[in-house]
């Protein structure tokens, strides 16, 4: 069985805490929730760690992304300031890990009546920094469980990848 640690980042109000136990929200500096579940018809064992969004808590912020094998960055499209803060976290995470696997996650989808951030520039943003983008709702719970599952095959890739089998050279057909 495969076990991950995925840590969730981003700004505070940005949907972290939902998005592990989509629950109501409760203020957290960190939370682990464990959640078993079967991606590709293989059982796997993942670890969410659920961070805190303030600058106050910078120093334990490295920690979870030196401990982490895999990073949503959550932002919620319902307020443009937990989008633009994304950066920071896209740099730290390059800093302390070279090249994570992450994605991008535009959570809160089901308030588009508030939508701050379109699902464009979430696009494109991801396309700057090379990683999947989904939106999700972890009220309503829209493709929270495909979005975890998505980081999970990201993550297989990476620690099993296929072996490179040359092409085989193709052999001229001659007709009499």
């Amino acid at each position: 069985m495969d076990q991950w640690r995925i840590v969730l980042l981003g700004e505070r109000d940005a949907g972290k805490t939902e998005l592990a136990v989509q629950t109501s929200y409760d203020p957290t500096i960190e939370d682990a929730y464990r959640k078993q579940f079967i991606v590709d018809n293989r059982m796997c064992f993942v670890e969410l760690i659920d961070t805190a969004g303030q600058d106050e808590y910078t120093t334990l912020q490295e920690q979870w992304i030196r401990e982490g094998q895999g990073f949503a960055l959550v932002y919620s499209i319902a307020s443009r300031s937990t989008f633009d803060r994304l950066e920071v976290f896209y740099q730290s995470m390059q800093r302390l890990k070279g090249n994570p696997v992450f994605m991008l996650v535009g959570n809160k989808c089901d308030k588009t009546s508030e939508r701050e951030v379109s699902k464009d520039e979430g696009a494109a943003l991801a396309r700057q920094f090379g990683c999947e983008f989904i939106e999700t709702s972890a009220k309503t719970a829209q493709n929270v469980e495909r979005a975890f599952t998505n980081l999970v095959r990201e993550l297989r890739r990476a620690r099993y990848p296929e072996p490179h089998i040359p092409l085989k050279e193709k052999k001229k057909c001659l007709i009499l």
